[in-house]
């Protein structure tokens, strides 16, 4: 990404009453994300969702100086990134809607390893907690997932810790920027997580850990992963919210069942009680619902006969065939063709056996 793109995102990201999603229709809408502050105010207010006071912001000059000092940051330190077009970009959040536009990255994380999986719970973990994070994590390493996890006190940093005895890859998202460690008593395994993973945030380098932050960051740990295990919750708690986000992507949720007596186990039980999570005994539960037991063979490709592509068919086709799955938008920009034209356009290939509409606004080739 080039020096004037990088600063754009990073203008688009400190605006205030833009989220990542109304960030992406901008970006879309537009077609590139230097242009959006070189667009007239009267041309952006009629995107859906840009009133007056996202206005306001976006053109703060304000927002251009803090830009300009986050990107210095950025270089002096040779910080890694990931924008949410980009292919170094984790697969699995571009599926979802409100994912990051700009992900910061330290250490050696390496996505082409479609198996992963996030384990977080309650910070009080017990020693029943404990036991069954540590069996589950040695039970599941033959299959080599990548752990995901937001290095806090007790399950976080537990399933860390069990990634690292199993030589797995762990990857801690943090709710704050990389100026500073939360909590700073696991300072001391910094270096571990860095050389078998690393570190993801979406927070600029100085961002404090607030409470806000971390309600923030569960959304990664719950889009980044194919499933999300909730090892130990009360009735509250962030696990539970966690929980809660990866079912609005349609992920998969484990949860671990207690005796009905222990505080900790009832947010677990809730769950499965109210269908929101499988019950998890074993990591043969995961690896089942996963079908990572399952040996995946290339499906041959079979030209469609008598079936003719015009030059906008063409195209999403070759986007769809050569990056899987993808995001109605993304598709709309990497492929630069309005939103209501592309959804005509996708309702005729999936008429013609070509493409296949999936939950989200995701398609794929049929």
């Amino acid at each position: 990404m080039k020096e004037e793109e990088l600063l754009a995102v990073l203008r688009l990201q400190k605006s205030k009453a833009i989220g990542d999603i109304l960030a992406k229709k901008l970006i879309v809408s537009v077609g590139d994300v230097c242009q959006i502050f070189k667009e007239k105010a009267t041309v952006l207010s009629k995107i859906n969702g840009v009133g007056n006071y996202a206005l306001k912001h976006l053109f703060d000059e304000k927002n251009v100086k803090l830009a300009e000092q986050e990107l210095k940051y950025i270089q002096d330190n040779n910080i890694s990134y990931s924008y949410f077009l980009d292919d170094n970009y984790p697969v699995n959040l571009q599926h979802c809607i409100d994912g990051p536009i700009l992900l910061f990255k330290d250490g050696n994380l390496d996505f082409s390893n479609k198996k992963i999986i996030s384990i977080v719970g309650t910070r009080n973990i017990s020693s029943y907690g404990r036991d069954f994070c540590n069996q589950f994590v040695k039970e599941i390493a033959e299959y080599n997932p990548i752990i995901v996890s937001g290095f806090a006190y007790g399950v976080d940093i537990c399933a860390h810790k069990a990634a690292l005895d199993n030589n797995l890859q762990t990857i801690a998202v943090l709710a704050h920027g990389f100026e500073q460690i939360y909590p700073k008593v696991h300072k001391k395994y910094i270096n571990q997580v860095n050389k078998n993973g690393g570190f993801l945030t979406e927070f600029w380098s100085e961002e404090a850990p607030l409470r806000e932050n971390f309600l923030k960051r569960n959304r990664i740990v719950a889009g980044i992963s194919s499933a999300t295990i909730i090892i130990e919750s009360a009735s509250k708690g962030g696990s539970l919210v966690t929980a809660d986000i990866a079912n609005s992507y349609n992920k998969d949720v484990f949860s671990v069942p207690g005796r009905t007596s222990d505080i900790y186990s009832r947010g677990c039980n809730n769950l499965i009680r109210n269908n929101k999570a499988h019950l998890l005994n074993s990591a043969a539960d995961v690896v089942k619902m996963l079908n990572w037991d399952v040996q995946q063979k290339p499906k041959p490709i079979q030209k469609k006969l008598f079936v003719e592509l015009n030059e906008n068919e063409q195209k999403i086709h070759d986007l769809l065939h050569e990056k899987g799955q993808q995001l109605l938008d993304v598709i709309s920009l990497e492929c630069n063709i309005p939103i209501f034209q592309l959804s005509s356009i996708l309702l005729q290939m999936e008429l013609k056996g070509i493409t296949k509409p999936l939950p989200g606004k995701m398609f794929e080739i049929a």
